[in-house]
């Protein structure tokens, strides 16, 4: 059914709060991908907390409770993640108590075959200081629910790679079963794990979390271009272009420019762009 544009619009939440511990913060690094080959030491700081753990920047992805929008009514079966824009103001703690707001800061109606669009913004902060700590911005398709009747507000900007060869790849073996341990970072939808609700979504089998694809993504370049110092990355951009499925081997393309990494993910088996419009802000 359609979505109500005017609720939509209003919904907000402030203040909610969240808390994490090391072990999230590891259990998401090996969500994706991190120390998948033994013995890469500079990856083990990002799961073991001797002498001090490392936090994977898009770790904040997954920070921000799920249910946000649950009682606008919308088939959430048929709800899919679109694009992600992360501001980061500071590293992520290793563990820490968080106060989020959230609000729809947007809704672009497709159309009742198409669906709607629809941007929502969360702003973190520390709870012990009020320190700002990160802004994420999530776009999703809400496929079964177009129609709001609404004006088309329009979407953030994407941005654009580069026209070249890319400067440098890196390639990503995922495992079979890395939906079901990435899940146990958040996104519990049954896509993701029982083949019967995939195919009731259309997708031959389970599919792997768009947010895990950013985090693969963002793997690859902090092994190539970063030296695995997370402290470097201060945003990251991405709008998710096809499915990736469990086993799938992701390919990410990388064009850096002085702070600027452009960067895409693709499935080679299949000739699909999987990740794309990717944007990766440094440290000045």
């Amino acid at each position: 059914m359609p979505l109500d544009y005017e609720s939509l619009l209003a919904t907000s939440v402030e203040d909610e709060p969240v808390s994490y511990a090391d072990r999230d913060a590891m259990l998401y690094a090996l969500g994706v991908g991190f120390l998948s080959s033994p013995g890469d030491t500079k990856e083990l700081p990002y799961v073991f907390e001797s002498p001090a753990l490392k936090t994977v920047p898009t770790f904040a992805s997954v920070l921000p409770p799920g249910d946000f929008l649950a009682g606008s009514g919308w088939n959430a079966a048929r709800v899919l993640l679109a694009g992600l824009r992360l501001d980061l103001y500071r590293p992520l703690p290793a563990a820490a108590a968080l106060l989020v707001s959230r609000r729809v800061v947007a809704v672009h109606d497709k159309g009742s075959e198409q669906g709607a669009m629809i941007v929502i913004q969360a702003e973190v902060r520390l709870a012990k200081d009020d320190t700002a700590l990160f802004t994420l911005d999530s776009t999703v398709i809400a496929r079964g629910d177009g129609g709001t009747g609404g004006p088309r507000d329009p979407l953030p900007e994407q941005h654009t790679l580069p026209v070249r060869d890319p400067d440098l790849s890196y390639t990503s073996a995922t495992r079979p079963d890395q939906a079901l341990l990435f899940r146990l970072s958040g996104g519990r939808k049954a896509l993701h794990a029982d083949p019967e609700a995939a195919r009731e979504a259309g997708f031959p089998r389970p599919l792997l979390h768009g947010r895990c694809t950013y985090g693969i993504a963002c793997r690859a370049i902090l092994n190539t271009i970063c030296d695995y110092d997370h402290t470097l990355v201060t945003g990251f951009d991405a709008r998710f272009s096809a499915p990736v499925y469990p086993g799938d081997i992701l390919t990410t393309d990388m064009w850096q420019d002085r702070n600027i990494v452009s960067f895409r993910c693709s499935v080679m088996a299949r000739n699909s762009i999987v990740l794309s419009n990717g944007k990766c802000t440094l440290a000045a």
